[in-house]
């Protein structure tokens, strides 16, 4: 099989345009087959606030009411995605920036209201990421940049975890590839002590993840990202990092992160 890479950025990695750009650059190098998927929360978040729209998250997760969903599906489909098409044409990479409706790529289901209310928020399932329409950009050569946002088949744009579709694109794609995925933000994987660098886990196993919950030292965002790590890996996915995205040269090596075990 040939290697496929699936790199999720997000972070102060996409509101800093010098760690984007040497971000861009690293993606480039990297050898094999790449999709790139972004979100992209902080700018929405900042978008919203200057409109009089207030941000609300429950566990890392945003809540999506309608004017939520109009201020992420700018921010993402558009600003985000394509100033990173147009840096990625730059350096070489014929990308084409896709949201989960064209080509019909993702589609996703609106969460059911249960305890909490997340809005127009989709969840995705086993048979939502069309590896096929994949495949055939990729062997066109093009590097396909996926946004937060999928759609329902029936008009309705959901905005949907960037880490949950990451993982949902390198899970369908094993079928075809040797996957790897990768999720990079700003600090170099998971830590101990969140403020000392230092402190990164090299490694994770499955059976570890609960109490590391427990004791604080996966919280906030980091949980569902280490939920969808371990199902990725359950499902066929060769390899899952976490780590920072200024090293990610270092991938290579087999020594970037925090690597994820069964």
């Amino acid at each position: 099989m040939k290697q496929l890479t699936i790199i999720k950025i997000g972070g102060n990695v996409i509101d800093n345009s010098e760690n984007l750009h040497q971000f861009l650059l690293d993606f480039t190098a990297l050898p094999g087959d790449k999709i790139l998927v972004h979100g992209g929360g902080k700018i929405a978040t900042e978008l919203g606030e200057s409109l009089g729209i207030e941000a609300k998250m429950v566990e890392g997760r945003r809540i999506t009411d309608i004017e939520t969903l109009r201020i992420v599906t700018m921010v993402y489909a558009g600003l985000i995605n394509k100033n990173m098409v147009a840096q990625l044409q730059a350096k070489g990479n014929n990308a084409i920036g896709l949201t989960g409706a064209d080509g019909n790529i993702i589609k996703a289901k609106k969460r059911p209201v249960k305890e909490i209310d997340y809005g127009f928020v989709g969840d995705l399932d086993e048979n939502s990421v069309s590896s096929a329409t994949l495949d055939s950009l990729l062997k066109a050569g093009l590097v396909p940049v996926l946004c937060a946002i999928t759609h329902d088949g029936d008009t309705q744009l959901l905005n949907t975890n960037a880490d949950t579709i990451a993982s949902s694109v390198a899970v369908a794609m094993s079928a075809l590839y040797e996957t790897r995925l990768v999720y990079c933000f700003e600090k170099k994987g998971v830590l101990r002590d969140v403020a000392d660098d230092a402190t990164v886990v090299r490694e994770i196993r499955a059976d570890e993840f609960e109490g590391l919950k427990a004791d604080g030292t996966v919280q906030g965002g980091m949980i569902p990202k280490l939920h969808n790590a371990f199902e990725a890996i359950k499902k066929g996915v060769s390899a899952v990092y976490i780590g920072k995205a200024d090293e990610l040269p270092e991938l290579e090596s087999g020594i970037f992160g925090t690597k994820m075990l069964m």
